[in-house]
């Protein structure tokens, strides 16, 4: 994975946005920093909590916008209450995602989702906080591979479900969280694509 491929993704189209009214909208961002096997990728388990409904998920820092508040700083506040980041000293903002429909317990939630893409451009080292269970950075090509692909069980009301997701040991990414990562993988150009044009023919030396 290059940063030139992440960022030919980002440019490729405009994000789509849910067209439905809903009552709140939040935003999340989606870090990734240069690590020792590539560009790697921060996800977050939320702390466990019984009013949440994404208790103990793998997912990324964000949360709900304060009225009138523009979603790329809520996506930048909540990331510095959530784990101590400060993304609008340490990193650049390279693109938007999809927004998302928020579901709770499989049931649609009146609440939009917008995930920003922010690239760190020096070495910081997250804190997690009081809603963050654990931090973990994972390299974005081992994640986004074939063999990371899975199913999980979820139970729901004595019913168990099974719904698509990627495992890496303990971590289970599903959901939402799930559904962002693979469609900014469906986005990412192949190497080939963005390989530097050739000099004409008649600029060789």
């Amino acid at each position: 994975m290059s940063w030139q491929r992440i960022e030919a993704a980002l440019a490729g189209r405009p994000p789509a946005r849910v067209a439905e009214a809903v009552s709140r909208r939040a935003a999340v961002a989606l870090i990734l920093r240069d690590g020792a096997a590539g560009v790697e990728v921060l996800l977050i388990r939320r702390a466990e909590h019984p009013q949440d409904p994404w208790s103990g998920q793998m997912g990324f820092p964000g949360g709900r916008a304060e009225p009138g508040e523009d979603l790329e700083a809520t996506a930048i506040r909540e990331t510095a209450e959530e784990i101590g980041l400060d993304l609008s000293r340490d990193a650049s903002c390279l693109g938007v995602l999809d927004e998302a429909r928020a579901m709770a317990r499989l049931r649609p939630v009146s609440l939009t989702i917008l995930p920003f893409v922010f690239r760190l451009r020096r070495a910081v080292d997250p804190v997690a906080g009081q809603e963050v269970k654990s931090v973990h950075w994972m390299p974005l090509d081992d994640l986004l591979a074939a063999e990371r692909r899975s199913v999980m069980d979820y139970v729901e009301q004595g019913t168990t479900l099974q719904f698509p997701c990627l495992r890496v040991e303990d971590v289970v990414i599903w959901g939402l969280t799930y559904r962002m990562l693979v469609g900014f993988q469906e986005r990412i150009p192949p190497a080939e694509a963005c390989l530097p044009e050739p000099p004409a023919a008649g600029l060789l030396r």
